[in-house]
């Protein structure tokens, strides 16, 4: 019997517009300064224009397949060995998978400069949707990263 105490996951109540977990995570992720109203704002802004820019009916439908599409399954880890440091490739939980993916479409539409956050983030969106964009060239890049240090996989711990 282990001797720690292991840190439990909070539930997070689902979103009042949608009634979807994700996306009250995903404004959460958004919120600056503890301004949820500000950050929901900007959030169901963006789906709905990301809705109509992508032509879907259903825009939560649609804002779980760009998620999707986002999602990275492999990472790299530095580890230690003999003196050498090795990037390891190593699979990802999906928690963690959907927090990368979150981070990386909000901080690539904060860098969309002369734009607005929510137009930022519905182009964004639209981008991974659409399987392109710098959060899909993100995933390719981690994912190359991982293929190329293939070698090291027996390093895993």
């Amino acid at each position: 019997m282990s001797r720690r105490r292991r840190a439990t996951k909070r539930e997070i109540d689902p979103d009042p517009v949608h009634n979807s977990t994700l996306v009250a995570k995903f404004i959460n992720k958004v919120m600056v300064s503890g301004k949820k109203s500000v950050a929901k704002a900007i959030v169901y802004g963006a789906i709905e224009k990301f809705a109509k820019r992508v032509k879907a009916e259903d825009a939560l439908e649609a804002f779980e397949q760009a998620l999707e599409n986002a999602k990275p399954s492999l990472e790299v880890k530095s580890r230690r060995i003999g003196g050498a440091t090795y990037q390891v490739p190593v699979e990802i939980a999906p928690e963690r998978r959907t927090s990368m993916a979150m981070l990386w479409i909000i901080s690539n539409s904060r860098a969309k400069a002369g734009r607005s956050m929510d137009e930022g983030l519905s182009t964004e969106l639209a981008d991974c949707f659409q399987n392109q964009g710098a959060t899909i060239k993100k995933k390719d890049d981690t994912h190359r990263m991982a293929e190329a240090n293939k070698a090291f996989a027996h390093y895993k711990w």
